[in-house]
């Protein structure tokens, strides 16, 4: 008997990958848009402070610039930041009436600011973006002062490479970048315990939920969160209302059939003739049939069902030996494991093997082997073998008729085997017929398993 078709296969039907997946998601986009917002702000604040740097050297210059004797401009003393002293530094100023400098920094040596040809109002400051020595991009800010004494405003200019803001900015970013990767992997380390634990009441359900389907246990219990003990109280209901209409089921059938059987009993007493008492045996070996099918039908699937083979057989060797008597000629052999176990009813399984050890018994000349053996597909099989004549290839077909005897000086209705048959294949399993390594008959039940443990 196959297990229920999985639905939502793969990754993509898993919830746990689901929400791990949703909330990667959701962090990543949070804080990618949070490192944008932040690397932004960044780069303005240090824009804002490079150009304060600038304003104030470019005040600086201002102050300490005036016109000589000969109405030339000079410089007092040397501005403060020693960049302005070392060549090709990446900061500069330069002092002039037009776009040729007349006073200029140590650092932009022999070279010039290309300022462009604009004019500055007195006391504006203009924003440039120029190339300067070495091909660098500079930031200018250019002021026009006009002196008391003087003829025409000079053009104070003060510059600064802008791959300083750049470098800035650069780490900055990496170290944001590498935080917030690390903040990531926290935050979705996080989820996944997080997940794990809001899903673990889930798991324990899955458990209880095999625990019922293989017969160890009936109902679902222990304490549950209260998101999720209203559906263990749903389940609980709906097994003990399958429970409730299956016993009724039963219960019914057999009452009918207790009802048909003491009426053919009635008969077969005052039937007159072996054609109406042979008509009368075949109407009770059809009720016993049909009464076995539909309790093996009420009984397949219902959750927590489930009987031990050693259990059966050893009963039933016990049973078959007890009706020989003390000096049995038939020796029969159970090597069933104890961890081999039946889905079904303890009913059923007696039903279905009574008759093969019935059967064995009834051919075999002094042994009968029963043993068991898991398969694939969560399906076990039961063999019963003998030692009798065994049962030719082309009339195993045959025997499974209901109603079919081969031999009519053999006891029996000549129903068992097709009884076990239905029985097995309404479970889900079979019965196969085969040659025993003892000499006779070799039958495989197969049966679904369940465990125990």
């Amino acid at each position: 008997m196959s297990g229920p078709a999985r639905r939502g296969g793969g990754l993509t039907g898993s919830l746990r990958f689901r929400l791990l997946a949703g909330a990667a998601v959701w962090i990543a986009l949070a804080l990618a848009l949070a490192g944008l917002v932040l690397s932004g702000l960044f780069r303005d604040h240090v824009a804002r402070r490079f150009e304060a740097e600038l304003t104030n050297h470019l005040d600086q210059l201002a102050a300490l610039t005036e016109l000589g004797a000969d109405g030339a401009p000079v410089l007092r003393q040397p501005l403060s930041d020693p960049r302005f002293r070392r060549p090709l530094s990446g900061l500069y100023w330069q002092v002039g009436p037009g776009e040729a400098p007349v006073l200029r920094s140590r650092s932009l040596w022999d070279e010039a600011l290309p300022l462009p040809p604009d004019e500055v109002a007195d006391g504006d400051i203009h924003r440039h973006s120029v190339v300067g020595p070495a091909g660098r991009q500079l930031s200018v800010l250019e002021r026009a002062v006009t002196f008391p004494n003087g003829t025409a405003p000079l053009r104070m200019a003060v510059a600064q490479d802008e791959a300083e803001l750049r470098a800035v900015v650069a780490d900055f970013n990496r170290v944001l970048w590498l935080s917030l990767g690390a903040l990531a992997l926290a935050l979705i380390a996080a989820a996944v315990v997080q997940v794990s634990v809001g899903l673990r009441p889930l798991v324990r359900l899955r458990a209880e939920l095999a625990a019922v389907r293989a017969g160890r246990r009936k109902r679902f219990g222990g304490d549950s969160p209260r998101e999720v003990q209203p559906l263990l109280d749903d389940l609980n209901a709906l097994l003990d209302h399958s429970e409730e209409v299956v016993v009724r089921a039963r219960l019914q059938a057999g009452n009918l059939a207790h009802a048909l059987k003491t009426n053919l009993a009635v008969l077969a007493n005052e039937a007159e003739g072996e054609a109406a008492a042979r008509r009368v045996a075949e109407m009770r070996r059809h009720i016993d049939h049909h009464m076995a099918r539909a309790r093996a039908a009420a009984a397949r699937g219902l959750p927590g069902v489930a009987t031990p083979v050693a259990d059966s057989a050893g009963a039933l060797a016990r049973v078959m030996k007890k009706l020989q008597g003390g000096n049995g000629r038939v020796i029969v052999t159970v090597r069933v494991p104890r961890e081999h176990v039946f889905a079904g009813e303890r009913e059923d399984l007696d039903e279905m093997l009574g008759n093969l050890l019935d059967n064995a018994m009834k051919w075999a000349g002094s042994r009968v082997e029963v043993a068991s053996r898991l398969e694939a597909g969560g399906m076990l099989a039961v063999v019963v073998e003998d030692d009798g004549p065994g049962l030719p290839a082309d009339r195993r077909d045959t025997v499974l008729a209901p109603g079919v005897r081969l031999d009519e000086s053999t006891p029996g209705s000549g129903l068992g085997l097709a009884v076990v048959r239905d029985v097995a294949r309404l479970y889900g399993g079979d019965l196969r017929l085969g040659d025993s390594p003892l000499g006779g008959l070799r039958v495989e039940l197969v049966l679904p398993a369940a465990t125990l443990s």
